[in-house]
């Protein structure tokens, strides 16, 4: 691949200033030293047949001068916590790459995965990565990642919508400077307390692991799969049409029924993302603000009915109590481990990455495959993923799960039991009566 062409972007935009992380980029940035990995979000599309590298050079632009997430880089301290610096101007380059005689879409391919595999440092570069492929002189493709540290999926689709209109309004919101000082004034150290000690009664309860130990290490270590199951659509929509209680707590009930099924371990504690969307001044800010919770769930003996109204009451705590300070936590987690005399293992997490007409779309026309299956699209032994996260996607007429595990906590064939287990408990759930 011959070198690229650079091409400067400058831009410039308010809200510079800095201070310590917000609770959302805590959590983040524990997640990529744990991981060893930038947290890169994004991909490939391709680009309309009139684009030009001004245009694509102007978005960019635009980007950064709009989001103060985009223009924040890290000072990081001797054995203190990193701070937040937000540039109020400052320069990116913006690559070109010429395909040549090659198909621009497999250059773009290579671009993207060179952009995913090299080391972000986050001292001396911004979070973003943008280039664009050209072919006979037009542009074909652009490629373009992005942080998890610096945007979760709320804030890029908003991002994304600011760009497709050009708005121009003055942004609004708490940005990540003003989330840190709201998260250290008495009101936010209040919330955090009461998160610390609804946390502590969690851990102080449950049973050290999660799993038994697997009887054979795997290797390589980390799997990815995808599972598709048509026959989970039916039974969860059955099951939200008999009850009255929405998909995403079906499945989360789901998951922990299948949980204590398949470990034999109770009670069940998952860590379901939330988005916080939902608090004061967060709604529409690009940033990420996602953070894992802990819902404690007792499943063994119970029938699913039981194990859902349960789910259903005590999900309202947990996401509450999903706004806290992270390094607090591990605090919190070792504290507890010393007093017990074992680590508490809380590695099951829980993603609904559907969109916000989920509902809805459980009714939608569809061409969807009839017959479940799991296929293992990764193995890898880097970068590390935590032991165990289940992700629903969105997909018409059926259910796609993405699973990722680490197979030192739990082995790739009970990971495909935890989600069969989840397709059959529902299956078992779904005759009855029409709810409310």
């Amino acid at each position: 691949m011959q070198p690229p062409e650079q091409v400067v972007v400058r831009f410039e935009g308010d809200g510079a200033g800095e201070g310590p992380l917000s609770w959302g980029q805590t959590e983040n940035w524990r997640a990529i030293q744990r991981q060893q990995t930038w947290l890169p979000l994004g991909g490939v599309q391709p680009l309309p047949a009139d684009s030009t590298v001004a245009g694509v050079a102007g978005e960019l632009r635009y980007l950064l001068s709009r989001f103060p997430s985009l223009r924040t880089r890290l000072r990081l301290t001797d054995g203190g916590r990193p701070v937040q610096v937000v540039a109020g101007s400052g320069e990116i380059m913006l690559e070109v790459y010429d395909a040549g005689g090659r198909d621009p879409g497999a250059v773009a391919g290579e671009v993207h995965d060179r952009y995913r595999d090299t080391d972000l440092d986050f001292t001396a570069e911004w979070p973003i990565r943008m280039a664009a492929v050209r072919k006979d002189g037009g542009l074909t493709h652009l490629v373009a990642l992005l942080s998890h540290f610096a945007v979760d999926a709320t804030g890029a689709a908003v991002m994304l919508a600011g760009v497709s209109t050009g708005d121009a309004t003055p942004v609004t919101g708490q940005q990540p400077l003003d989330q840190a000082d709201w998260q250290r004034s008495p009101a936010g150290r209040r919330h955090n307390a009461a998160a610390l000690r609804y946390w502590d009664g969690i851990l102080r309860t449950l049973a050290p692991r999660r799993f038994p130990d697997p009887v054979v290490r795997t290797s390589p270590r980390y799997w990815q799969g995808e599972f598709v199951s048509p026959d989970l659509h039916h039974a969860v929509r059955a099951i939200v049409r008999r009850t009255g209680v929405d998909s995403s707590t079906v499945l989360v009930a789901l998951y922990a029924a299948a949980l204590g099924q398949v470990s034999g371990v109770d009670p069940v504690a998952i860590r379901p993302t939330v988005s916080n969307r939902f608090r004061a001044g967060l709604s529409d800010v690009v940033c990420t603000l996602v953070q894992a919770g802990l819902l404690m769930v007792h499943v063994a003996g119970t029938p699913f009915d039981e194990v859902l109204e349960r789910t259903r009451r005590l999900t309202l705590p947990a996401y509450k109590y999903a706004y806290f300070d992270p390094d607090d936590v591990a605090e919190l987690l070792d504290r507890v481990a010393s007093d017990r005399g074992a680590p508490v293992e809380i590695g099951c997490f829980y993603n609904d990455r559907r969109g916000p007409d989920r509902e809805r779309d459980l009714d939608a026309p569809h061409d969807a495959p009839s017959v479940s299956g799991l296929r293992w699209v990764s193995k890898q032994d880097a970068p590390a993923v935590e032991p165990l996260f289940v992700h629903v996607d969105d997909a018409p007429g059926t259910m796609r799960l993405t699973i990722q595990l680490d197979a030192d906590y739990i082995s790739p064939a009970d990971g495909e039991a935890v989600l069969r287990a989840m397709e059959s408990i529902a299956a078992g759930a779904a005759p009855g009566p029409a709810g409310p």
